[in-house]
């Protein structure tokens, strides 16, 4: 299979000139908002947001909430060589594709309790990544195993209503 690149370039724009997607389907609450805004606050930018090139401009395929937080920030933009058609699929797949990852619950436990922060709507995210994780993926005792059939036994059945027999 041959992929190919659709990345032209990566380009700092002010998030208030990027176009919104009419199409988005995607909503943000409020607790996503304010967990978004502790993470930039934290961390800064450590992803591009995506976009495509129409008439009227740079129109978003991915990153709506981070454009809106940051209105007036020159923001990290990927710049993709799509058209309209193709901006619908990654727009209607990218998320559900990552969310199809699945989640070793030690390793998430583990990582989420080692990150430092005092922001409060971080901690109030990370909590509730465990929560999720827990309600998807809850710790139950596997089912007891089938007990062992000895091979040699021979054993009969019969048909009470027929009589007809059977091993």
């Amino acid at each position: 299979m041959k992929i190919r690149d659709r990345i032209k370039e990566l380009r700092r724009v002010k998030a208030s000139e990027l176009l919104p997607n009419p199409k988005n389907w995607r909503t943000h609450p409020e607790a996503q908002q304010n967990a978004l805004r502790g993470v930039l606050a934290e961390v800064g930018y450590a992803d591009a947001l995506i976009v495509r090139e129409t008439p009227d401009g740079l129109m978003l395929v991915d990153g709506h909430l981070r454009a809106e937080t940051t209105p007036d920030s020159k923001v990290p933009v990927l710049v993709l060589d799509i058209n309209e058609a193709e901006a619908d699929l990654i727009l209607a797949t990218l998320d559900p594709l990552a969310a199809m990852a699945e989640a070793d619950t030690e390793a998430l436990r583990n990582l989420t309790e080692s990150v430092p922060t005092d922001n409060e709507y971080i901690q109030t995210l990370l909590a509730s990544i465990l929560e999720m994780n827990d309600a998807i993926m809850p710790d139950v005792e596997p089912p007891p195993a089938f007990p062992e059939v000895d091979e040699n036994l021979e054993t009969q059945f019969r048909c009470p209503k027929c009589n007809y027999e059977w091993s």
